[in-house]
C-alpha cells in the first residue's frame, strides 16, 4: 500500500485545518535522534518527544513517550492482551508506508490515516515538548495536552511493566 509520502507543509495544513496549536520550527540542522534534536532547540533530552510506530496483531499502532527512553514492549502487550511477541516495531519502508512520514521525521499525529495511539504518561508532565516535524530539519513545538487531544490517545506508563503475578519473572 503506498500512500502519499509527507512533509512539514503537510503538517502545517493539518495542524491548521484542525486549529490544532503547534509551531512548526524549520532548522539548520538535521535532528536523527533525541539528542541532536534537543541540542538544536536547547532544551532538555526528557522535552523530545518520539513518535513510533508499531504492529499490535498486524495492527500499526503509534507509541508516543519523551526522552531517550525505550518503549517496553510489554506494556502494549498487556494494554492490548496479547502475547508481547504480537507487538513488533515497523521498520522504515513500512512507517513510510504507513504513516506518509520517515523514521525520525515523524510528528504525532497528520499521518496519511488516523492511528490509534498510545501515549507514555511522562509525557504529560511537561509543559511544552518537541516532536517530530515532518522531515529532518523541522520540529513541531507543541503542548502534550493538545498531542493527547488530537490523537484521542489512551495514556498508559510505556516504559515499565508489572506483571499481574509479581512472583513471576520474566
Amino acid at each position: 500500500m503506498i500512500n502519499k509520502i509527507l512533509g512539514p507543509t503537510d503538517l502545517a495544513e493539518y495542524l491548521r485545518a484542525r486549529g490544532i496549536p503547534g509551531e512548526i520550527l524549520e532548522l539548520d540542522v538535521p535532528t536523527p535522534t533525541v539528542e541532536a534534536a534537543a541540542a538544536a532547540v536547547g532544551c532538555q533530552a526528557e522535552q523530545i518527544v518520539k513518535s513510533l510506530l508499531f504492529f499490535v496483531r498486524e495492527q500499526p499502532v503509534m507509541a508516543i513517550t519523551s526522552g531517550p527512553a525505550h518503549i517496553e514492549r510489554r506494556s502494549i502487550a498487556a494494554h492490548y492482551q496479547v502475547g508481547r511477541k504480537k507487538v513488533k516495531l515497523a521498520d522504515p519502508q513500512t512507517v513510510l508506508e504507513e504513516t506518509g512520514f520517515g523514521v525520525g521525521a515523524m510528528p504525532p499525529f497528520g499521518h496519511n490515516n488516523p492511528l490509534p495511539t498510545l501515549i507514555d504518561q511522562r509525557v504529560l508532565d511537561k509543559e511544552q515538548v518537541y516532536a517530530g516535524g515532518g522531515s529532518d530539519q523541522a520540529l513541531l513545538r507543541i503542548s502534550p495536552k493538545t498531542i493527547l487531544t488530537a490523537t484521542q490517545g489512551t495514556i498508559l506508563d510505556l516504559l515499565s511493566y508489572q506483571p499481574t503475578s509479581p512472583d513471576r519473572a520474566e
